[in-house]
């Protein structure tokens, strides 16, 4: 048994199918075959049952990828604990970002990073957070970037920053006329979100539930894009939420219609979250250090009320 038979094993159970898993590691269908085939032979049992499409696991196969998940995990941090030990930045870093923060600090820390760090091999993907979950428990990321708190006990949460909400409200609307607004003045029914999936929706949701009046127009709207949002909202279909940084980028007769809270500023908590038996910890610290130093100085609220999504799962 070797650990290159067990990276094919998860490849193939990843995929479903040989051809695409030897491509995922980069090496000829029957090779991987053979591989794969010598260590069912060796073990005497059958880990993929080949005459189901897509191909699934046995009974006795998915146990064996589960371990052999661990052992492959582990053996790959032993570079991890070299490197670390030798204080070398460098090497690849798989970093996932929710949809809702990686437009807005994306930009602002992704140039400064590879400058500073120009051996760093950061791959990034735009995930939901139960992606983002499932991905730092299978070690396919070695960290993530998302609204917190999550509160499980396998991750842990470094907290970046915490991004007020802002009001984007309209020359038309009943609140424009107010220099502030107060949590009690929002009613959820006039109130354009983002679709259903993310968990910056479910956070307005919570933060309106006190006050939350359901009103008779049966006109709903939701979408995936605070632009659509925006410019929806510019048509007097209603007014939105934006996490604070969203604000910084919008136009002079758009920033006109932006209503700050009264403090406490109803805020939503974002962190670099992580599996507490990551190992690379040196790089979790240079990009923390590096998005806190960059985001300090954009973010100057100090007053703020933390609200956190109602369901855990969204984006």
């Amino acid at each position: 048994m070797t650990i290159t038979q067990l990276r094919y094993v998860l490849a193939v159970a990843e995929h479903k199918n040989f051809t695409k898993a030897a491509r995922k590691v980069f090496v000829t269908q029957p090779t991987l075959s053979m591989q794969i085939q010598k260590l069912e032979d060796e073990l005497d049992i059958l880990i993929f049952n080949r005459t189901k499409k897509p191909i699934e696991l046995t009974e006795v196969g998915s146990k064996l990828v589960e371990q052999a998940r661990n052992i492959v995990n582990e053996s790959e941090r032993i570079q991890d604990i070299v490197d670390q030990q030798k204080g070398y930045i460098g090497g690849e870093f798989k970093l996932g970002v929710i949809p809702t923060v990686m437009p807005t600090l994306l930009p602002m820390f992704l140039n400064t990073l590879i400058k500073k760090y120009p051996k760093l091999k950061l791959k990034i993907e735009e995930l939901p957070t139960d992606a983002i979950l499932e991905r730092l428990d299978d070690g396919h990321l070695d960290a993530a970037i998302a609204a917190t708190p999550l509160e499980l006990a396998d991750i842990k949460e470094r907290v970046l920053y915490y991004e007020p909400f802002v009001g984007y409200i309209p020359k038309n609307h009943r609140l424009h006329a107010k220099k502030d607004i107060d949590i009690e003045d929002l009613d959820i029914g006039d109130i354009l979100l983002l679709k259903d999936g993310h968990c910056f929706k479910d956070t307005v949701l919570n933060l309106c539930k006190a006050t939350r009046l359901y009103n008779d127009d049966p006109f709903q709207l939701e979408s995936g894009s605070f632009e659509t949002l925006i410019k929806l909202s510019n048509e007097g279909l209603g007014m939105t939420l934006l996490p604070y940084l969203h604000t910084l980028d919008l136009n002079e007769s758009e920033t006109q219609n932006l209503r700050y809270f009264t403090e406490p500023s109803p805020a939503r908590e974002v962190s670099l979250i992580f599996n507490k038996s990551e190992l690379k910890m040196h790089l979790i610290e240079v990009l923390y250090a590096i998005i806190r130093s960059i985001v300090r100085g954009a973010i100057t609220f100090q007053n703020v009320k933390i609200i956190s999504p109602k369901e855990k799962s969204g984006v």
